[in-house]
């Protein structure tokens, strides 16, 4: 009973890193219907981005925080305006492709400005435990779920009560009308993907803290998990995101956690936490084609 709270804790903390990050990709998908296979390379980078001001420029970590959100908000900004406003009407297909090239050239640039090799996490999450019956909670992790929490609210709240956030909500719902009423379209893309930006820098800094370091590789690794988070939970839904990470942060927990005998072979661990997710996907889509929360589409032609 201890192992699986244990492991239901440390998945949910991962599972609230993932809806940091998935977080990113709805808010894009929601105003430009873009899916952005990129995401997880913003992650990447804006990770990078705290390491190298706080290490390498020698900021405080509060400094160094700010400057690499705003790194990552200006990124967003740089990708929409340079990247994705000239393809604006292009087909969805090609949209997609510009977005794998970018993952890659992304991807690229992380490896040629940072390397392969791991860096020191400096120390500026808490680094003890409180125990409860003998289970670990650690305070990285803990603080990871708050954030996690209070960033996901504060988005709700934006999107609900804010003059943009309704702006946004319009755009999402119907473009043209949004024209009508005088919303710029394109100041809209431009805070959606700002806002994924910074939302990235948020989650791969939590990643780094609670690994004790930053790791190229597995940053990008961990951001594939995005993917299903946001198909289960639905391309366009903030509940959906938060569902979608603790589903399958527990999974990946579980998996790597537990082994099972079925036919004569042993199942878990050993990589296959990297593939559950993807199967429990395919299954859900069986079921909910849109994911739990996903709005349902019906066009008549």
């Amino acid at each position: 009973m201890e192992k699986f709270l244990s492991l239901t804790f440390n998945g949910l903390s991962n599972g609230a890193i993932l809806a940091l990050a998935a977080l990113g990709f709805v808010l894009i998908f929601k105003a430009t219907e873009v899916v952005n296979f990129a995401q997880g390379q913003l992650l990447l980078i804006g990770a990078f981005m705290v390491y190298t001001a706080q290490v390498t420029w020698g900021l405080p970590w509060p400094l160094a925080i700010l400057v690499a959100i705003v790194t990552g908000a200006l990124l967003g900004l740089l990708i929409e305006r340079i990247v994705l406003r000239p393809l604006v009407g292009e087909a969805a297909l090609s949209v997609i492709m510009v977005t794998i090239g970018l993952a890659s050239a992304l991807g690229a640039v992380g490896l040629l400005v940072w390397g392969t090799q791991p860096r020191r996490q400096p120390d500026f999450l808490p680094t003890g435990q409180w125990r409860i019956s003998d289970i670990p909670l650690n305070h990285d992790r803990v603080l990871s779920i708050a954030v996690a929490a209070v960033v996901l609210v504060i988005i709700g709240l934006f999107y609900r009560y804010s003059r943009q956030g309704i702006a946004m909500r319009a755009v999402a719902d119907d473009q043209q009308a949004a024209m009508v009423q005088g919303i710029s379209v394109n100041r809209i893309f431009a805070y959606s993907w700002a806002l994924s930006g910074m939302s990235a820098v948020v989650a791969g800094l939590l990643l780094a803290g609670i690994n004790g370091q930053y790791n190229l590789q597995d940053i990008q690794a961990f951001g594939i998990y995005v993917f299903p988070v946001v198909i289960l939970g639905g391309l366009d839904s903030l509940l959906g995101t938060a569902v979608g990470g603790a589903i399958v942060g527990l999974l990946i927990s579980y998996t790597a956690g537990y082994q099972i005998e079925l036919l004569g072979l042993r199942l878990g661990g050993g990589g296959l936490e990297q593939v559950v997710p993807f199967i429990i996907l395919v299954l859900i889509l069986l079921i909910k084609p849109y994911g739990l929360f996903g709005e349902v589409r019906i066009e008549r032609v």
